[in-house]
């Protein structure tokens, strides 16, 4: 008997938007074995693996649903209704996967992780068929073994955090999506590197020793000129991102770019603040002030500079206008993300340029951050 498209059109339907074809023992022998590859999944309803599972097989049955005639992604109640099939293919636990060949014969137990990722890579190799799922973007953390460990990590100019991982590991696959977009937030700073190394891979197990890699994840902050620190904070992206700030004297904000710390010089803010509140006929005064502070502090007095020289030329709305525009171009994140820092900073430093808070405002505000 060659497999019925009109049979397992029935059964799609029976089983409302869902993609995964339910099995029983009356339905079994029309489906697989019938021209078309299948991979079973045996579950029980009570099993709280089958149950972390099912969401898990329901986007895998979705990735290949525009590929009904090449592969079946099914599942058989083997504690209830399909018990006989549980017994017959030799269940011993829940859930348990088998891959049925479209021509019948033995079945092939799945026995790699139960993720979304290596559940596609093994349909598709073993059916040929290819998902509908877009590949991911190249991650930004950069991936660390025994080849490049000691060039990456050990770099004395470099400032490197390293996460030893396990793909197994529960905690390792909560922490990996923060991980990553703390990497991406650090990707403009060329001297502060988010790594990651599989400690469990064999090859990589001499560094793990060697480090004192007991649990998963364990990261350590290798550090310019050869420090070495373990890191005991938090595994959310905020608090990577803090201390990455702290260790790398950098400026970068939660979520991407720059904080409203970025550019900023304390002695400059007070010229700035100084030179806010001053008459129209003092401002040139406090110009002259920081043109001489410029000549020791450097680059870092350009743009203080330059606002001021537009104030006491003659511009006296440039303050509010020039915030306004950049502020704008900021809210759209149109330009690459080096013209997006240089643009922040240029508005934290016309952000200095404004009334110190008064003393029962200063107290307020910190009291509202406690």
């Amino acid at each position: 008997m060659k497999f019925s498209f009109s049979v397992l059109a029935a059964l799609l339907t029976s089983v409302a938007a869902s993609n995964v074809v339910e099995l029983t023992p009356a339905n079994f022998d029309q489906v697989v074995g019938k021209g078309v590859p299948t991979l079973v999944e045996f579950f029980a309803p009570w099993c709280g693996h089958c149950k972390n599972l099912a969401p898990i097989y329901e986007q895998l049955a979705d990735a290949f649903a525009h590929a009904k005639d090449k592969v079946i992604i099914a599942k058989v109640d083997a504690d209830g209704e399909g018990k006989p099939l549980g017994q017959k293919y030799g269940v011993k636990g829940y859930p348990t996967l088998k891959w049925f060949g479209g021509s019948g014969g033995e079945p092939e137990a799945y026995e790699s992780a139960r993720d979304l990722d290596p559940l596609v890579e093994f349909v598709t190799k073993k059916s040929g068929a290819k998902s509908n799922i877009k590949p991911p973007p190249p991650p930004n953390t950069v991936t660390l073994d025994v080849s490049n460990f000691n060039s990456i990590a050990l770099d004395p100019s470099k400032n490197v955090l390293v996460s030893f991982t396990a793909p197994w590991c529960g905690h390792c696959k909560n922490l990996k999506p923060h991980y990553e977009k703390v990497a991406t937030t650090f990707l403009p700073e060329s001297d502060c590197i988010v790594a990651n190394l599989d400690a469990d891979d064999n090859k990589n197990r001499d560094i793990s020793r060697q480090y004192d890699v007991t649990g998963f994840p364990t990261l350590i902050f290798f550090g310019k000129d050869n420090e070495k620190e373990d890191y005991n904070g938090g595994r959310t992206e905020e608090a990577i991102v803090e201390f990455l700030n702290k260790k790398c004297s950098t400026h970068r904000a939660v979520g991407g770019g720059l904080n409203h710390e970025a550019g900023r010089h304390a002695d400059f803010d007070v010229l700035a603040q100084k030179f806010f509140v001053a008459a129209a006929d003092a401002k040139k005064a406090v110009y002259d002030e920081a043109v001489a502070l410029a000549a020791i502090v450097g680059e870092a007095s350009k743009h203080y500079i330059r606002v001021m020289e537009k104030v006491v030329n003659g511009s006296e709305a440039y303050l509010a206008k020039e915030s306004k525009r950049l502020a704008a171009i900021l809210a759209k994140r149109s330009l690459s993300p080096e013209k997006l820092d240089e643009i922040k900073i240029k508005a934290n430093i016309l952000g200095a340029f404004s009334e110190p808070p008064k003393e029962k405002e200063t107290v307020a505000r910190a009291e509202a951050e406690l």
